[in-house]
């Protein structure tokens, strides 16, 4: 909707603002010592109009140089004339260095009259502008990756500068530039968003590019593929992606390898960080910044399980806003998240279904650098380290669409097994099938660390029959461990339910179908069904 006030004409100065140098038109104005215009010239006093409040002056400002969207409930302002920025108009802080709305009008009425305007006077233009945002048009408001308008293959990476400058990233082929206006994306910045060098495309091609953070690292070469496949994941604005997950012995740079990962999609500001205390303050981070890394877990309790997954697969949450109002505040999120930790302890089913673990490698002594040389060498290589990632999305992004039709069978991700399928074709690697074996060891251990599992594995090696139709509680009294019962046995038949459900899939696997019959005159309960032979592949 078009407002009155985007003339994209100069803003009315009340008779009392001073005009800067180079801003009159015709001859300039004698005036007072107070500021007043001089009584003989009663036509000027005309031409300047009524008298405006600094905060109309500033309401002027904002509508000239500015133009209002919405995305999820949430106001913002774009620059007319500039980079494709979205800043929400009840922003309080800084973004990134590029200022917020509020900052901004502070800087535009300093230079338009060369004089400090008064605060309350910003905070009652801003809430006049929240009003007419009321009226302003949807607009998706994204952050560090989005889709192309046009072309549902393409896809954005915002580099975090002021300019604007992204990176369009098409079927075989990509470019720098900025975002065309009303066209392209628009990009929202936070305090995480951290700049990325402009990407270099390296005389050897991708893999010369990428090869010089395969030189930093002490990934296994199974696991530095994966971690390709995971960095093209986080390329992609809507995929849903598995969590990765550091390990090895102590001393093999796995902190550091997180580091080094997470600054290849977020710059600098990326890193990781000791788990947070509550799943509020987890949320909050994910929405804050477009990659999540968290150090040295020594256990993974039932919250941050949930949590993982929902950050894997997308999520969204509405919080009360303030404690004295009714009101709401979303946050949405669906990140690529990174972790590191000797042994993360006991996996919950769903997580560890999403999961996909990088094994480190021992590091030689003599061979060990300093962080002073690792990081200053890491800096001089991430443009190309970046040209050689964008260099191979682009192939991937080609063989995308035939994946969906070449792809017969599809695990639980169906969109990264396809990015897999695509990167295989254009790589000669194997990383679909190294995910599989992955797949299977992590389910391994997830029925390995549970007794309600691990009883039913026990079932099944010893069973005379391949069919067992049975009530939650009968399947208890069956398959509970003698004598005391163990803290992590369901403790009534409600949540042995929910566990049996759960852990159909990882059981699936291991040749135990569970399907939950409708209850009826006849049937009630679980059919477990064993196949003889079957399980993971070796």
């Amino acid at each position: 909707m078009n407002h009155p006030f985007t003339t994209r004409l100069p803003p009315p100065f009340p008779a009392t603002e001073p005009r800067p140098a180079g801003r009159r038109t015709g001859e300039a104005a004698e005036s007072s010592p107070t500021g007043d215009a001089a009584p003989d010239e009663p036509q000027q006093r005309a031409e300047r109009g009524p008298k405006l409040s600094q905060a109309d002056i500033l309401l002027h400002l904002g509508m000239d140089e500015y133009h209002l969207v919405r995305h999820d409930q949430t106001a913002y302002a774009v620059p007319a004339a500039g980079p494709p920025i979205a800043r929400p108009l009840r922003a309080n802080g800084g973004f990134s260095g590029t200022g917020s709305l509020r900052q901004l009008l502070n800087r535009s009425y300093v230079l338009a009259t060369g004089r400090a305007p008064s605060q309350g006077c910003l905070t009652d233009a801003i809430a006049s502008m929240d009003a007419l945002a009321l009226d302003a048009e949807e607009r998706p408001v994204c952050l560090r990756i989005a889709a192309d308008p046009a072309d549902e293959q393409a896809t954005w990476l915002d580099l975090g500068r002021s300019d604007g400058l992204s990176v369009l990233i098409e079927p075989d082929t990509w470019s720098v530039t900025t975002p065309p206006v009303g066209e392209g994306p628009l990009w929202r910045r936070t305090n995480l968003t951290g700049e990325l060098p402009i990407p270099e495309r390296d005389p050897g091609g991708w893999r010369a590019g990428l090869g010089l953070l395969r030189e930093l690292s002490a990934l296994t070469e199974p696991s530095w593929r994966m971690a390709v496949a995971w960095l093209l994941a986080g390329l992609r604005p809507d995929m849903p992606r598995p969590t990765g997950y550091l390990n090895g012995e102590p001393g093999t740079a796995k902190t550091t390898t997180a580091r080094q990962m997470l600054r290849v999609l977020d710059g600098i500001r990326a890193e990781v960080r000791s788990v947070p205390r509550s799943e509020d303050d987890a949320m909050v981070t994910a929405s804050a910044g477009w990659t999540m890394g968290l150090d040295n877990l020594a256990g993974i309790p039932q919250w941050l399980s949930d949590f993982l997954c929902r950050a894997s697969t997308g999520a969204a949450v509405a919080k009360r806003e303030m404690y004295t109002d009714g009101d709401v505040t979303s946050w949405a999120y669906k990140r690529p998240v990174l972790l590191t930790a000797i042994d993360v302890g006991a996996l919950q089913a769903d997580l560890g279904d999403r999961l996909l673990p990088f094994t480190m490698e021992a590091i030689d002594p003599k061979a060990r650098r300093s962080e002073h040389d690792l990081w200053r060498r890491y800096r001089a290589a991430h443009g190309r380290i970046l040209g050689g990632l964008v260099d191979l999305a682009a192939a991937v992004w080609a063989r995308l669409p035939d994946a969906a039709e070449q792809l017969t069978r599809k695990p639980r991700m169906a969109d990264w097994a396809e990015m897999l399928w695509a990167l295989d074709a254009v790589t000669g690697w194997d990383t679909l099938d190294t995910y599989t074996r992955a797949q299977h060891s992590v389910t391994d251990d997830v029925i390995d660390a549970d007794p309600v599992a691990t009883a039913l594995t026990r079932w099944s090696a010893t069973a005379t029959t391949t069919q067992w139709q049975a009530t939650a509680a009968q399947i208890d009294e069956a398959l509970r461990p003698p004598g005391a019962i163990p803290d992590n046995w369901p403790k009534t038949t409600a949540r042995l339910s929910a566990r049996l459900t759960s852990l159909a899939p990882v059981l699936r696997q291991h040749g135990i179908d569970i399907r939950k019959l409708q209850r009826t005159s006849i049937a009630r309960g679980f059919l477990i069904t064993r196949h003889p032979g079957s399980g993971p592949p070796a």
